[in-house]
């Protein structure tokens, strides 16, 4: 059994999928290791046991909204393009989603996942309360305003199986998506605040190729960000680059029938804001994937600093994404604490397309970059939770919540050995 680029090989006993929440409940009591699976994403081994793995695809799964609150309790197995769907039919919006709309609610937020927008925060920070099952087989919920609530979102799935989140949720609202090709990457970061302030969400690609070109992904919201002028469109007078004329694909000559609607077509947020289609697999799952959220403040200087390793990223990448994202106040969210970017590489899956890790991670990682959770990287664990100012108090809740490590495994392991109690 392996992940969905087929690059981690899960050592689980197999997977089990309880028919109710009753059936969960007596599993996860009785079992000495055992550990949630959602749809497989993630790129590294964060989501595997000795033990064995548990879906909770099989319980109820129906959303339920309170109107009044603003707020609906979502099932954990369901993917984020499935809820956004049925909240858009009943007029109700997430302000934010990721490139796919194909990973489940609970592996998202668990791993801190996040789209962009300068004024939008990660995924996670969307979460207003957690259900669980826990260590013993008790179902509990943690709110918003609850002393554990900030270390219990992006969680790792070190607390309990999920099986349910409450989102914030807000009424619907409608995007038109454009994308300019022939951005430099000189013009982008000389502007780069202007850049990224110029539209709802906005993502740039590059492939670090010699000439430092890209495209960027501007998703403008209908009655708040202001429409494109006829002289933008027409001259296409945006960081240097032209307004394209056809649908583009993020990765170069890919076709882009997988890609959300572009060209400036008034959409349903849910089919503007992810790049990808629900409907269509995004790609082979031939590669492998690396992100880092740096502090906004560094990006400029990180991102020129990175020019030098071009020739070799090249090679090795298919494509790589800059977005932003506003502070959130998650303990082991990668924007905790701080406005921040982030810097994403989708490699190959060659032999060589990973040499360069030790190098990204001595370049961001000195800046207090943060690898994604579900992501490959370099970092050791020491120096990976010093980039996180309240991990010991998420290593204190972990071991608090379940002292004999029944959800952990050897990622956890490493992580929360080398420090467990609170500063």
């Amino acid at each position: 059994m392996r992940n969905w680029s087929g690059h981690v090989e899960f050592t689980s006993t197999g997977v089990t999928v309880p028919a109710n929440l009753s059936e969960l409940q007596l599993l996860v009591g009785s079992s000495a290791r055992i550990r949630a699976l959602g749809t497989a994403h993630s790129f590294n081994a964060i989501a595997d046991t000795t033990g064995i793995h548990v879906s909770v695809a099989g319980l109820d799964s129906q959303i339920d909204i309170d109107s009044r609150a603003s707020v609906a309790w979502v099932p954990a197995a369901m993917r984020y393009g499935e809820v956004a769907r049925l909240l858009d039919a009943q007029g109700w919006a997430i302000p934010n989603m990721a490139s796919l709309g194909h990973i489940s609610i609970a592996g998202t937020i668990a791993t801190g996942t996040h789209g962009s927008g300068d004024h939008n925060q990660t995924l996670s920070a969307s979460v207003a309360g957690i259900e669980m099952v826990t260590t013993a087989g008790d179902l509990i919920t943690i709110t918003e305003g609850e002393p554990d609530f900030e270390g219990s979102v992006v969680a790792l799935g070190a607390l309990g199986v999920t099986t349910r989140v409450l989102l914030r949720i807000q009424p619907r609202f409608e995007v038109r998506q454009y994308v300019f090709d022939g951005v430099t990457h000189a013009a982008l970061l000389d502007g780069f605040d202007e850049a990224f302030a110029s539209a709802y969400s906005v993502s740039f690609f590059t492939c670090w190729a010699p000439d430092l070109t890209g495209k960027i992904w501007m998703k403008r919201r209908e009655g708040v960000d202001a429409s494109l002028s006829g002289e933008q469109l027409a001259g296409g007078a945006r960081m240097g680059g032209h307004l394209a004329d056809s649908k583009r694909h993020p990765l170069p000559e890919h076709e882009a029938i997988h890609c959300t609607e572009q060209l400036g077509e008034l959409l349903p947020w849910h089919e503007a804001l992810p790049h990808f289609k629900l409907d269509f697999t995004p790609s082979s799952g031939d590669e492998l994937q690396t992100e880092y959220l740096v502090p906004r403040a560094q990006a400029v200087r990180l991102l020129r600093s990175l020019e030098s390793l071009a020739p070799r990223l090249h090679p090795h990448l298919h494509v790589s994404e800059i977005r932003t994202m506003r502070a959130d106040n998650l303990w082991l969210s990668g924007a905790y604490g701080r406005d921040t970017v982030g810097i994403h590489f989708t490699w190959k899956k060659v032999p060589d397309a990973l040499a360069l890790l030790p190098e990204i991670d001595a370049l961001l990682g000195a800046a207090a970059g943060r690898p994604h959770w579900g992501k490959l990287y370099a970092a050791s664990p020491s120096s990976l939770i010093d980039r996180y100012p309240r991990f010991a108090d998420f290593g204190a809740l972990a071991h608090r919540m379940d002292p004999h490590g029944k959800f952990r495994n050897a990622t956890l392991d490493a992580l929360l050995s080398a420090r467990v109690m609170p500063r």
